[in-house]
């Protein structure tokens, strides 16, 4: 199982303790998610938070529709997240958050994710082909709507 990982970061000109508690409520995570996938939080509300909430959500990779279960494995307020996918497209899923304080008041968010799409040869050739450029083209569209939603004062 050949492990990859994506990193994306970000500067927003909003404080941490505005973009924190954001990313905390899982609710929000429709709203970063874009259309083609065709995201949706199973998990009845009011959903859980913290470590040790499990989430369950329905979305289409390729036209498939699949389910995906998520832990959040790790919690620290203010600083970081880590999310595990228990079931769903990924034989690994595994991706942590982090908040740091840049000097003009803003936040640097990034984002690490270690997957794979296992499946031998074929999900290497998936990778190459589909994954890594889905995975960035999700990314890049939370990095459009997190500008617009903590813009520059």
């Amino acid at each position: 199982m050949k492990e990859e990982v994506f990193t994306s970061v970000q500067d927003l000109p909003a404080p941490r303790s505005e973009v924190f508690p954001f990313f905390a409520d899982p609710a929000n995570l429709e709203a970063l998610t874009p259309a083609w996938l065709r995201f949706e939080v199973l998990t009845p509300r009011p959903l859980p938070r913290g470590e040790g909430a499990c989430f369950d959500y329905r979305i289409r990779v390729r036209g498939l529709p699949l389910r995906w279960r998520t832990l959040i494995e790790t919690f620290v307020p203010g600083e970081c997240f880590v999310d595990r996918q228990l079931s769903g497209p990924y034989a690994l899923w595994h991706h942590t958050h982090t908040f740091e304080d840049l000097p003009s008041g803003g936040t640097r968010m990034t984002d690490t994710v270690r997957y794979s799409v296992g499946w031998g040869f074929l999900g290497t050739l998936a990778t190459a082909l589909w994954v890594r450029r889905d995975i960035q083209k999700i990314f890049d569209y939370r990095k459009q709507v997190l500008a617009r939603m903590f813009p520059g004062k």
